[in-house]
């Protein structure tokens, strides 16, 4: 591409660094990240407890005994992936492609580009998870909790997020090299994003250097890359990897815990309801603004379904008994999050769509002088992100059923017990004539490290979300900004924050 053509497809103005640039998202891209995900992985196990023995004990901890307990691959890092588990996850890939073209779906078009041009989507992201869950169940009703994907899942595991990981790289790297042939005035509308320009390579592909990358498959069709991952493998594979924990849980125990089934239920919901209110993403930041690279390909194959199931897989080991009591205060918890969630983004999905809707035209609004305009009233008039208070306090409905996180696996002679036996009403037995004991002991409180981070997690997501829109909407509103957060005074929770 010539410097002129060049130049001319580039936004005006080179995007400050975020995340504390090129460093920072190098680190975080190549060691931080994935290493957070394999200890996570290993870390919290089947095999010697969740914290494993040795965190409990660093002075006493050995290469060689660490190994042991988190279960290392005997071949090494190679065990880490497989060629039959590889082959797996490109066919899962495949039938999302292909379900994405065969079934109907409603099309819509996209915010306008800053061209003055609208993309066009294809929406069946619900439908066709319905489809992948309906083959699952038939499979599951014809094989019982022996059908070969739960299993495959479980045993897995480790490979599975290796090669999705792969792909994220894959992904990022091939949408990062195709994005210097966007050329000015293209027929496809294509754009670059305003933040991924800067020049440098790592921060570039990290943070995305093409708005909304596309590409034509044969019999397929045109693939908008970043709408496919943000709502399609990983999504499901989130709804998948929860519900092979809980086959995994009864296959060990006889039974499955209301613990369980409420982190199931729970996710499976806000999985679903973002599929099923897919057009919503068509405002959102990561759609509009965003580019998509590393940043969105991890977040979306990798971060979600392998860091936001963590709660289902430690109680697929040790089930908590919750009762009525713990069980209504869950649901509370979660009732209360998911009305102020799903409440204030139909509000703005729907004003945004058509002010004129009868359930929205009561609200106030200001104008700006850009020609857009903001909520005043109504859940944003609440706060100036309302939706990110529902979001987190669901967060807390998805680890409150671990209780307080723990455990240890005890190893010894074999013990015959009926399935779902309880020991001292602590640890648990899984059931006939067995070698191990699960149980809290030391552990206890330990493993809230895993089953509560994504509370941590999200809790700094959302406020550096907030922080990114904040500074977006004072370049794009100028002054009018100003007086909006004079009328909407507080960030996301009103009196704190």
């Amino acid at each position: 591409m010539s410097k002129s053509i060049r130049k001319s497809v580039l936004p005006a103005k080179p995007h400050e660094y975020e995340f504390g640039g090129p460093l920072v998202v190098f680190a975080a891209s190549f060691f931080l990240l994935p290493l957070i995900c394999y200890l996570a992985a290993f870390l919290c196990n089947d095999i010697s407890g969740c914290p494993v023995p040795s965190v409990l004990h660093p002075r006493s901890l050995t290469l060689l005994k660490l190994k042991e307990e988190v279960g290392w691959p005997h071949d090494g890092i190679r065990g880490l992936a497989s060629f039959k588990v590889t082959g797996f996850v490109l066919a899962y890939y495949l039938l999302s492609l292909i379900l994405q073209a065969a079934l109907p779906g409603i099309v819509q078009q996209g915010v306008q580009l800053r061209s003055g041009a609208r993309l066009e989507y294809k929406f069946n992201a619900f439908s066709s998870a319905v489809t992948v869950l309906l083959g699952a169940a038939i499979g599951t009703y014809m094989k019982g909790p022996d059908f070969a994907l739960w299993t495959f899942i479980w045993d897995n595991y480790t490979q599975l997020l290796t090669v999705n990981l792969g792909i994220a790289y894959a992904v990022a790297s091939f949408v990062y090299y195709r994005s210097f042939t966007v050329k000015a005035g293209n027929k496809h509308k294509r754009e670059l994003a305003l933040g991924g320009h800067t020049g440098n390579l790592a921060y570039d592909w990290f943070i995305g250097r093409e708005l909304n990358p596309r590409i034509t498959i044969p019999i397929v069709g045109t693939i908008d890359i970043k709408a496919f991952c943000e709502l399609r493998p990983g999504m499901l594979g989130y709804v998948l990897l929860d519900l092979a924990f809980v086959v995994h849980q009864y296959k060990l125990y006889g039974f499955v815990s209301d613990s369980i089934i409420l982190v199931t239920l729970f996710q499976s919901v806000y999985v679903f309801d973002a599929l099923w209110m897919e057009p919503a993403i068509l405002s959102t930041m990561d759609i509009t603004t965003d580019g998509f690279g590393f940043m969105l390909a991890f977040g979306d194959l990798v971060w979600l379904p392998f860091i936001y199931s963590l709660q289902a897989r430690y109680l697929a080991v040790y089930p908590v008994h919750l009762g009525f009591s713990g069980v209504a205060g869950v649901f509370a918890v979660q009732g209360l999050g998911y009305w102020i969630f799903r409440s204030a983004n139909n509000e703005k999905n729907r004003f945004r769509t058509n002010p004129k809707d009868p359930r929205i035209a009561h609200l106030q609004f200001m104008t700006t002088q850009s020609g857009g305009t903001l909520l005043t009233s109504g859940w944003w008039g609440f706060s100036r992100h309302p939706n990110y208070l529902g979001d987190f306090i669901m967060a807390w409905s998805y680890s409150l059923p671990t209780g307080i996180a723990g455990y240890m696996v005890k190893h010894g002679s074999p013990v015959v017990m009926s399935h779902g036996d309880m020991v001292d009403g602590k640890g648990v037995i899984s059931g006939g004539a067995v070698k191990q004991q699960v149980l809290q002991g030391e552990a206890r409180g330990w493993g809230m490290l895993i089953t509560y981070f994504y509370v941590l997690y999200f809790g700094i997501l959302l406020i550096h979300r907030e922080m990114r829109d904040e500074e977006a909407c004072k370049k794009k509103y100028g002054k009018d900004w100003e007086k909006y957060q004079e009328k909407v005074r507080w960030r996301i929770l009103p009196g704190i924050y």
